[in-house]
């Protein structure tokens, strides 16, 4: 059986990571706009401005040339941030052959129209099965071999076992659903409530408040995630819950690294001005507040974390109005 061609689209952290792992079952290129990145990928195997310490397969193939990376995919995987997805996506439908699935790697909403990444694959290229892969996937232990797993969410489940096959790899355990709504908004909600966890490290909170916060955040992202049209037990899984955890207690998150240094003093534009990759977050938030409020979902931690981006409250102040803020049942 001939092997399926699989083009990724983005050299980031995570796209690279990807990619490397594909490369060790199938054919894979990868197509990133900086020609120092795929020089180095393609004679180095390395990326070291992502990935300092990862040593990538030979076998994968890096162009800055997205005609040739694309034309030939059976299998078009999208990492690219958010707020480049759809111009890429235009970028690529001239080379792109007819019914080849197009997967989003891309935690994050579309700031002017507030729609999930998949949606605005099926507004640019219709007729393409859309899917999503998320979970509690940090790039660098991945690329390191560390165990994982992960979820392929597409509507269609043949495609799905088709895929699972592809990027399912060793101690990287890749598992289905067909819920993409539920799935796609579990990745994108959790960065918001790591960016809470993180502001309250950052402010010399103990194990209790984190705890307290992300069972809390979990109860949010799961209303407005079914609201929305997701399934509640996908929240309780590794889109969901697993993916909160990973985000919300990891170093190496951008989103809680973001809410330490907030949690720090510090400003919102100082911080992102020092990153070299986005933090998903810090865009999705104003959007997942607007989603709320149409859906006339409460979602205060969320709600919270925005005011302190937008610079209405410090952070501080955030977690003196969560402790004093009215209770009720927990499962209201």
């Amino acid at each position: 059986m001939n092997k399926l061609k699989v083009s990724i689209i983005g050299g980031g952290s995570w796209g690279t990571t990807v990619a490397s792992l594909l490369a060790q079952n199938t054919d894979v290129s990868l197509w990133a706009r900086s020609p120092e990145t795929v020089e180095e990928i393609n004679r180095d195997h390395t990326n070291r401005k992502y990935l300092p310490d990862a040593i990538l397969p030979d076998t994968l193939f890096a162009s800055t040339d997205l005609a040739k990376v694309t034309e030939f995919a059976d299998v078009l995987v999208m990492g690219v941030p958010s707020n480049s997805f759809r111009s890429v996506l235009t970028e690529v439908r001239p080379y792109l052959r007819p019914w080849v699935p197009v997967i989003s790697l891309t935690k994050g909403l579309e700031k002017e129209s507030d729609l999930r990444m998949t949606q605005v694959i099926e507004q640019e290229l219709p007729r393409h099965p859309v899917g999503v892969l998320t979970g509690p996937n940090l790039a660098r232990e991945i690329v390191a071999g560390q165990a994982a797993a992960s979820v392929i969410a597409t509507e269609d489940d043949n495609i799905a076992k088709e895929l699972q096959k592809v990027f399912n790899h060793g101690v990287f355990r890749v598992y289905t659903n067909d819920d993409v709504v539920g799935c796609e908004l579990g990745g994108v909600l959790k960065n918001i409530i790591a960016i809470a966890v993180g502001m309250g490290i950052g402010l010399g909170a103990g194990d209790n408040t984190r705890s307290a916060l992300i069972t809390r955040g979990l109860a949010e992202i799961t209303r407005l995630g079914v609201a929305l049209g997701g399934r509640a037990e996908t929240f309780a899984g590794l889109a969901g819950m697993g993916d909160l955890l990973a985000t919300c207690i990891s170093p190496q998150s951008r989103n809680h690294q973001v809410g330490v240094q907030l949690g720090k003093g510090r400003s919102i534009e100082q911080i992102i001005s020092e990153m070299v990759m986005v933090a998903e977050g810090v865009k999705s938030a104003p959007t997942v507040i607007r989603l709320a409020q149409k859906q006339g979902i409460e979602m205060p931690i969320a709600a919270d974390v925005l005011n302190v981006i937008e610079g209405r409250k410090t952070p501080q102040q955030t977690f003196e109005g969560l402790l004093g803020r009215k209770v009720g049942a927990e499962y209201d």
